[in-house]
């Protein structure tokens, strides 16, 4: 820029001491109706890096919930919501902003910057590509597809590359329809300040599966589209923009709605629903008059491990404080007694409670963390040590509140079972498959003397007497390397509206009406991501003795949202032929499909109708079963059913397979509701329901 004429000349050779402009940090818009000058914090409550478009269309119904994408809106000005906050550095720059006599500096090992524990690349756990490499930045997009034979014609003659690039060019985006479709349907739209204040047990399932089920989506058009994005973050981002969280006056103590041993597998999840508002700090606080001055406290911490924190003791947590850095010329700074540190200093002396969130290493494969809400602890002690680089950081010891649930101690207990450092308590059984399951799957009753169900013979997969015939002949792939996303030649990801329904860590990305994997003609191989139900279980489950409804069935390991369980395993009924099992104990084995099943939340559902299968479905466990029949309904289950088809040549074989609500603790009970029977059966005896949920009918088929 040229001087003005009555400018003072600039004196070049001085070095400016210029401090981070702090306002840089990328923001979450204000709540719609909140001004800066009423409050001048509403804009920026959580620091993140907003992703930018372009942005996914509507929704399909979710299967078998029924969620309506009937509303559209016909505004598309927020497609461009993520570019109206530029990003002024790359992801990995969010760290403490520090300056020192000009100089850049680095957060120092051995302390905690103010980013600890931020977002990272592995933060976003869902996707890995099929060697097991972590899959990042990549938008999937919709693609809509006209008549099959016309689109093969033009594909001719060009590289998949070319079709490919197409097909995300093709993309419409609906945005404002795609969250709107999910707010609608989860009674989300209009959330009253109270609620948003103070959340309750459903209000935060809510909130968490419609961020679960958005940035799945997201996750999903991901793959095709090549873009470098964080659907984490764009969902959380969309879910903030519109003020859809709860929890949202800072308080000390349990948070409502989140329980002792609630996982995580996003930092934005906290963020929506209150346990630690920071989406990238460590220590979040808040300020209350303790004397004549308002003087900050601390509310929760995140220990995630990658710092110099002690962490291995269930009930003791030795916590390392935030700053401290490093110059990369060499020289060193303290940490000071100031924002978090200073917050915790304070409490020790106040004596609140902290809620302690530890992250854990994702045993599934990913390279994120899962968090776990470990419960309230106090600050018995602080002091001040020099770390190995020499500086003085400042250090925590925490003590775990008694009488708290097991959480963080559940988990050490779980892998020395695994690792064979103690037994389990109350194994009749180490492997009740006999070896039939790629994990085994234990016997366990630490309640009375039974030794056990009464004898079935265990198998992995349905038993058909016969396949469905198909009018037309099934194609199959040729995808010698597995199923590709955006491959637009594969057959099968033809069948799935032009992309493949799971990620690599088997974690469903959409709620078509219908799944279809690869059929055993397919040249693909087992590992093929189209394949993902018939590779078995990738859970360790245990079935296990309960106090008042018989055997159930749960898992030693966590499960994301989505993530696929085991399916139904029996032999095929003919339909006609069930009623006669609709006595007492002989029908407790039956899995039926053509019953009416309730929707999850609000209005997205119509009672009076099933869900669609494309054949009338009924399986007997009775005599021969695997897994699945040991899973007890509930009127709040945390585990759904959907069809998936495997077609080869002209026969069909439809499965029933089982996927994960939300995120599911370890050694949590897995549950689904085993639906209404049809008006027309009414007369088929009614059992006492025992869920214990606070939406519970009383009653089951």
């Amino acid at each position: 820029m040229e001087q003005g004429f009555d400018s003072e000349p600039i004196d070049r050779s001085k070095i400016l001491n210029i401090k981070p402009l702090r306002s840089l940090a990328p923001v979450f818009p204000s709540p719609p109706g909140m001004s800066l000058a009423s409050n001048p914090q509403a804009s920026f409550p959580f620091v993140c890096v907003p992703p930018t478009g372009p942005f996914p269309p509507g929704l399909a119904p979710i299967y078998p919930f029924l969620v309506s994408t009937d509303s559209k809106s016909a505004a598309q000005q927020s497609s461009d919501f993520g570019n109206a906050i530029p990003s002024p550095a790359p992801l990995n720059a969010f760290r403490t902003p520090d300056t020192a006599n000009g100089s850049t500096v680095r957060a120092m090992r051995g302390g905690r910057s103010q980013a600890e524990d931020g977002f990272s690349d592995d933060d976003y756990s869902d996707s890995m590509d099929q060697s097991g490499q972590f899959v990042t930045g990549r938008f999937k997009m919709h693609t809509t597809y006209t008549d099959n034979a016309t689109n093969s014609g033009r594909q001719k003659g060009k590289t998949k590359r070319q079709r490919r690039n197409e097909r995300a060019e093709s993309s419409d985006f609906d945005e404002e329809g795609l969250v709107n479709s999910f707010l609608i349907s989860f009674n989300l739209l209009q959330l009253d300040t109270f609620k948003k204040d103070t959340g309750d047990k459903d209000l935060v399932d809510r909130i968490l599966l419609v961020y679960s089920l958005l940035r799945r989506r997201l996750s999903q058009y991901e793959d095709i589209s090549g873009s470098s994005k964080r659907p984490d973050l764009k969902a959380g981002n969309l879910l903030m923009s519109k003020d859809i969280r709860t929890n949202k006056s800072k308080k000390i103590g349990h948070v409502p709605g989140v329980e002792v041993g609630d996982i995580f597998l996003f930092r934005m999840e906290l963020c929506l629903v209150g346990l630690h508002a920071q989406s990238m700090g460590g220590i979040d606080y808040m300020t209350v008059k303790l004397s004549s001055d308002n003087d900050p406290v601390a509310v929760s911490i995140v220990s995630a491990g990658g710092y110099d924190d002690d962490g291995n003791d269930g009930d003791v947590l030795i916590y390392t404080g935030q700053g401290g850095v490093q110059r990369q010329d060499g020289l060193m700074f303290d940490q000071k007694l100031e924002r978090g540190n200073l917050a915790l200093e304070k409490s020790r002396h106040r004596g609140n409670e902290v809620r302690v969130i530890r992250g854990l290493k994702d045993v599934q494969g990913s390279k994120g963390k899962i968090y776990i809400y470990d419960g309230l602890y106090k600050i018995e002690d602080t002091w001040a040590e020099k770390n190995k680089s020499g500086c003085n950081i400042f250090k925590y010891k925490l003590l775990r509140l008694p009488g708290q649930p097991e959480a963080f101690t559940l988990w050490k207990s779980i892998q020395q079972w695994k690792d064979g450092v103690t037994s389990r308590v109350g194994v009749i059984l180490p492997d009740l498959t006999s070896g039939s399951e790629r994990l085994p799957v234990s016997l366990v009753n630490d309640i009375d003397d039974v030794k056990g169900p009464d004898y079935f013979t265990y198998i992995t997969t349905p038993k058909y007497i016969r396949a469905y015939l198909l009018s037309t002949p099934s194609l199959s792939c040729i995808c010698r390397g597995g199923c590709q996303p955006g491959d637009v030649s594969c057959p099968c990801i033809e069948k799935n509206d032009g992309y493949l329904p799971y990620s690599s860590l088997g974690v469903l990305l959409s709620y078509p009406a219908l799944v279809h994997e690869c059929g055993k003609t397919c040249a693909c191989p087992s590992n093929c991501r189209n394949r993902m139900t018939q590779a078995g279980l990738k859970v360790r489950l245990e079935v296990f003795k309960t106090t008042n409804r018989g055997w159930g069935l749960r898992s030693w390991d966590p499960i994301r949202s989505g993530g696929f369980i085991c399916e139904y395993a029996g032999e095929v009924m003919d339909a006609s032929k069930v009623d006669k099992f609709a006595s007492e104990f002989e029908d407790d084995y039956i899995f039926d499909a053509t019953r009416i099943y309730q929707p999850l939340e609000g209005p997205q559902g119509n009672r009076s109708q099933s869900p669609k299968v494309p054949y009338p479905l009924m399986i007997d466990a009775r005599r021969e079963g695997n897994v699945a029949r040991f899973m007890n309904h509930s009127c709040s289950p945390n585990v759904y059913w959907q069809p998936v088809l495997r077609e080869s040549d002209n026969e069909a074989y439809l499965h029933i397979a089982f996927f994960a609500i939300k995120h599911i603790p370890p050694m949590q009970e897995l549950t689904f509701d085993y639906g209404i029977i049809p008006p027309e059966k009414a007369d088929r005896r009614r059992k006492q329901c025992m869920c214990g949920s606070s939406r519970c009918r009383g009653f089951f088929y």
